[in-house]
């Protein structure tokens, strides 16, 4: 099966997918031409995309004949062929595309995967095929730790490990360093035999957040275990918008009905899925990304 993957350019998805047989992403050139236009209308990108492929090969430009085909999910939700370009072929097709996106695109499509989140991604990705995801204590403290230790080993001198200083965002404190052990030792006895019951964890969790970085990351696959290990279900990442799952998640440290909510109406049962998990880590991911509008 092919590893479907997606980035976020500006809130916009661009699509890859992985080749075995060469070893490398693909991405698609639809989903590239909608992010330096600036328009998200399917048709008129297939058509502008139509007239440029056309152009370059008149002009005998080597882009025009480098694509190949993928199958992508459609507008209409069937799957269909796509034209996709490779890593260089990305960079040659902005780099002769006219747009003022494409200096600011060729910058963030280089750079993104160097990154710690890029690098924790991918980690990510490989979970889904590593032995570790069947050993992993669900639904205790090291069951957490054991997650964000894979993620982020050797990227945070800290991976695995509980933070022992105060932190705080956006004005709110989390739990107190000093009584950590504590408090995370009376979410881990809460009960998670219920939606519900397990909503209420994952949110208590979210408030003691236990790292002192890469805590949603972690948190989200940790939430998807334990509602695959007791209710035969996971989350669908990818029906939560960005900006409705972090306004849910402010207001859950006084009422979680919002996330709840939105978990709730996302649940699914597609639970062995490899193309759901890498979904699911792409949203998660994206959910942690700072705003790339300027």
């Amino acid at each position: 099966m092919n590893k479907i993957s997606i980035r976020f350019f500006d809130d916009k998805e661009v699509r890859a997918v992985w080749d075995d047989e060469k070893s490398k992403w693909w991405f698609s050139v639809l989903d590239i031409i909608g992010v330096l236009r600036g328009i998200n209308d399917y048709e008129k990108n297939r058509n502008y995309w139509k007239y440029l492929k056309s152009k370059l090969k008149s002009e005998k430009h080597q882009l025009g004949s480098m694509t190949t085909q993928f199958k992508f999910t459609a507008p209409d939700g069937k799957k269909r062929a796509a034209n996709v370009l490779d890593y260089n072929g990305i960079i040659e097709l902005a780099k002769n595309f006219p747009s003022k996106q494409a200096n600011r695109f060729i910058e963030w499509f280089t750079y993104s995967d160097e990154t710690i989140d890029g690098k924790s991604k991918s980690k990510a990705y490989a979970l889904f095929d590593s032995s570790l995801l069947n050993t992993i204590e669900v639904g205790t403290v090291k069951g957490l730790q054991q997650i964000h230790g894979y993620l982020f080993g050797g990227l945070y001198d800290f991976a695995g490990q509980i933070r022992t200083l105060n932190i705080a965002k956006s004005g709110f404190e989390f739990a107190i360093a000093r009584f950590l052990p504590e408090t995370l030792k009376k979410i881990e006895e809460m009960p998670e035999n219920t939606f519900n019951e397990i909503a209420d964890k994952y949110v208590e969790m979210n408030v003691a957040h236990p790292f002192m970085e890469g805590n949603g990351r972690s948190m989200r696959i940790w939430l998807d275990l334990i509602l695959k290990k007791n209710l035969k279900l996971c989350v669908d990442w990818s029906k939560i918008s960005k900006r409705d799952y972090l306004a849910a998640m402010e207001k859950s440290v006084t009422n979680s009905t919002q996330i709840k909510a939105l978990l709730q109406s996302s649940l699914t049962d597609k639970i062995n899925d490899r193309e759901m998990f890498m979904k699911g880590v792409d949203y998660s991911y994206y959910y942690e990304q700072e705003n790339e509008i300027t």
